[in-house]
């Protein structure tokens, strides 16, 4: 069942049990006020006749027949009995027997002073009344023929404005889905609207403040996410086909050339030598990638857990120096780093490492003496390692497109590389919660600055 007839229907029951609340409680009221009321005709007219039998002397019971008999303001259908003391009846305008009165009954009126007794169609007033001389209890039995019937038509009127009201709250509860609902249509017109080629666009989110909004916030963080994923995929498509083009290409080229015509031994090796480095430089290439793509990803899909960044600095160390004997890297500690728990991070050990080691290998790579000095500082929140090198350096124009994938610098164009690794150290970083700074000057060299946040026990 769509959301719109649900939320129709259940205005409909709600309403409908306000009414039926509502239009009970004014029928019971009504009923009960004809009720009492009727009982105090009743009471006035038993009053009445007990007076004129016990107070006028010259009025017996014969002559109070005649009376009641003729008298115009006599309920409808009504019947008066009297008792003595002993419970012998000395009235009855009952003729024909219709009230049934049993010993019990006129025993409990003369201890509660008055009941009240149902016998359809009459309604039964009892009352113990004492005169100077004599006690009796007067039943008096009427039918309330007026109020039955004001009753009967309350019900009638009352059950039209039920279902008269039903309808009216149908078409408002119509009115009421639709122009409640009518946001969330809007929504949904606008996803579907949206396609791989338009992720770019988002849902409008109105007032910023009601639920509606919040769903459309959620909606926007999703094709944010969407499309991020999606530029991922896209760039690494375009990133792999782009760096692995060439080399294969070259691979492709060397291996046609050897195999036009028989060659000798050294040829051969020189060939297989070549290949083996072409083929180390596409691993290299093709891991990078890899960590890149990781490292665009949620943080959610990376393992975290707590490192220390220390033993982070010497692995990324030992690996730089070992793949280049004439490099040298030199760490810096600062004296405030007085306890370990100022060099513990939250994140992943192979990426941080990854970062650390790009940034260690740039700084050798561009730098005359191939050398990098690391210098780590901590606060209470912030751990901060800086990078120093006496390198070429980076003009200011360039200093804000070196982190974008397989950018390269004018004045490095003649040293090797894939303009791969600063992308890397960036991505790492923002999924470190940190964040990554450089300042550069042409021919003086280069401070790159990584911060992440210290962990914090919780």
């Amino acid at each position: 069942m769509e959301i719109q007839k649900k939320l129709t229907y259940q205005f409909i029951a709600i309403v409908a049990l306000i009414l039926i609340v509502s239009l009970l409680a004014i029928y019971i009221s009504f009923s009960q006020s004809r009720k009492e009321e009727f009982y105090d005709r009743l009471g006035s007219k038993a009053k009445l006749v007990a007076q004129m039998l016990l107070d006028i002397d010259e009025i017996d019971t014969e002559l109070l027949k005649k009376i009641e008999k003729n008298n115009p303001l006599s309920l409808p259908n009504e019947k008066i009995i009297i008792y003595d003391y002993n419970n012998n009846i000395i009235y009855s305008s009952d003729d024909n027997g219709d009230i049934k009165i049993t010993e019990e009954q006129i025993n409990e009126a003369r201890l509660e002073e008055e009941i009240k007794i149902r016998q359809k169609p009459y309604e039964i007033l009892a009352h113990f009344y004492t005169g100077q001389y004599d006690r009796i209890i007067v039943f008096t039995a009427a039918t309330d023929i007026f109020g039955l019937n004001k009753l009967k038509n309350l019900r009638i009127i009352l059950l039209i404005v039920f279902v008269l009201s039903l309808g009216i709250v149908y078409g408002a509860g119509k009115i009421f889905a639709t122009r409640a609902l009518s946001p969330i249509s809007k929504i949904i017109t606008q996803v579907d609207g949206i396609s791989v080629s338009s992720l770019n666009e988002r849902v409008d989110e109105g007032n910023g403040k009601d639920e509606i909004a919040r769903l459309a916030k959620t909606f926007n963080k999703m094709l944010q996410r969407l499309e991020s994923s999606f530029k991922i995929q896209k760039n690494f498509i375009a990133n792999a086909s782009h760096e692995l083009r060439t080399p294969l290409t070259v691979l492709t080229g060397q291996l046609e050339v050897v195999l036009m015509k028989a060659r000798n031994n050294s040829e051969y090796r020189q060939t297989l030598v070549s290949v083996l480095e072409d083929i180390k430089n596409l691993n290299l290439i093709s891991n990078r990638l890899l960590i890149l793509a990781q490292a665009s990803s949620e943080s959610d899909e990376v393992d975290f857990s707590v490192i220390r960044i220390d033993d982070v600095l010497w692995q990324a160390r030992n690996e730089i120096i070992k793949r280049n004997k004439n490099y040298t890297v030199n760490i810096y500690f600062n004296e405030s780093i007085d306890a370990e728990e100022k060099l513990i991070v939250y994140g992943n050990g192979l990426l941080m490492k990854t970062a650390i080691n790009n940034l260690m290998d740039n700084a050798c790579k561009y730098s005359a003496n191939n050398q990098v000095d690391v210098f780590l500082d901590c606060n209470e929140t912030i751990l901060e390692m800086q990078f120093i090198d006496s390198g070429i350096g980076i003009a200011k124009e360039e200093l804000k497109m070196i982190f974008q994938p397989f950018y390269r610098s004018n004045n490095v164009m003649n040293i090797k590389g894939h303009g791969i690794g600063l992308s890397i150290v960036e991505k790492i970083a923002l999924l470190h919660k940190g964040k990554i700074e450089v300042s550069s000057e042409q021919g003086k060299g280069s401070v790159f600055s990584l911060s992440i946040p210290v962990y914090k026990k919780s």
